[in-house]
């Protein structure tokens, strides 16, 4: 069974509802099984789901949210991703 890990510890401060929303575009898009945790998401599944395509889902999903110019997908340590928030030029 493959897994590959999501940390969303920077995405949580936009609330617990993006959160949600973002395990159930994920488990609709892959069919497969999304387990929240505390910092991160697991996304599981029988047939391999490859890190290219969750990280095209993930930047689809934020940019649906309209988040997608305060955060990026980064690839995190070993077979992981992450939402990571973007520096915003001050004016």
């Amino acid at each position: 069974m493959a897994e590959i890990k999501v940390d969303i510890s920077e995405l949580k401060a936009e609330g617990g509802d993006i959160v949600k929303e973002l395990a159930e575009f994920l488990k609709e898009k892959t069919n497969a099984e999304v387990e929240t945790l505390t910092n991160e998401i697991v996304v599981k599944s029988e047939k391999s789901v490859s890190k290219q395509y969750l990280r095209v889902l993930l930047r689809k999903f934020l940019h649906k949210s309209e988040l997608k110019d305060f955060y990026k997908v980064i690839s995190g340590e070993k077979g992981a991703l992450k939402v990571k928030g973007r520096k915003l030029p001050e004016e």
